[in-house]
């Protein structure tokens, strides 16, 4: 079996604040393979780059990304929380402000298709949300610009929401999707309703606790991505579980742990 994929959850996330385009730099330079974001759509039907449905924990501002248009989110640091000193900081280098700014889709897209080598995409769409299905429409208008909405796309759709990923499914019917989980029971419950070419996503908790259930899905056939593999301890469970894809907020690490 080869080496799971390292996928960089928001970026470089663990050194770096999530979701700027200074983590997924980093993450690119230390060699991801691929690169996970959340993205929501800004009241004038801009998709960003963004966990929470509040920006309050990464931007300092109290606000609802759905309530917002571009422009403002584009006045805010989505980065000093990661590091609230540098100023006061001497030696700490001098970072471009463009890094630190909310990162739109598109400009992730371009990074990507950009690099010298193949990067993949593992895009999380946000629900419950105030525009229900025009998240996934939207998404898939802008993959289809750059001609990955068709087969060999390098793009996957993740939800925690199964009617988002038959949205998806219905308008790009060859993207790849992962129903991503927490329970030990959803994968048995999703069955009747997912196709068979449909990703499992469980989290590490899901792994630790209940490791029979993935091996058996695993051996099902079924292909298996974890998210957020920080340890090397875990690492080698995904490992000895057949997981294709590890979802880390160190990527650099990772790589340097399965490949070393």
């Amino acid at each position: 079996m080869e080496r799971p994929q390292v996928v960089a959850h928001r970026g470089s996330s663990a050194t770096n604040a999530e979701h700027t385009l200074g983590a997924y730099v980093a993450a690119l330079d230390e060699g991801a393979d691929a690169l996970e974001c959340d993205v929501r759509l800004t009241a004038d039907g801009h998709l960003v780059c963004v966990h929470d449905r509040n920006v309050r924990r990464t931007a300092y501002r109290d606000g609802v990304v759905s309530t917002m248009e571009l422009a403002e989110l584009e006045e805010l640091d989505f980065a000093a929380w990661k590091n609230p000193w540098a100023d006061l900081d001497d030696e700490a280098p001098e970072v471009d402000p463009e890094l630190n700014k909310v990162l739109t889709m598109r400009r992730l897209l371009e990074t990507a298709a950009d690099y010298p080598r193949r990067v993949e995409l593992a895009i999380e769409t946000k629900h419950p949300t105030r525009y229900a299905g025009l998240v996934e429409r939207r998404l898939v208008d802008l993959l289809d610009e750059f001609g990955w909405a068709g087969k060999d796309s390098p793009v996957r759709i993740m939800s925690f929401s199964w009617v988002a990923l038959r949205r998806v499914r219905r308008i790009a019917p060859h993207l790849d999707v992962v129903y991503l989980m927490d329970g030990p029971t959803q994968w048995a419950r999703l069955r009747p309703i997912a196709e068979p070419s449909w990703i499992a996503g469980p989290g590490i908790n899901l792994l630790r606790d209940h490791p029979e259930v993935i091996r058996r899905i695993s051996k099902s056939g079924t292909r298996v991505h974890c998210w957020t593999v920080n340890t090397e301890k875990d690492i080698d469970l995904c490992i000895d579980l057949g997981i294709e894809a590890v979802i880390t907020d160190n990527p650099g690490a990772a790589i340097r742990y399965l490949d070393g």
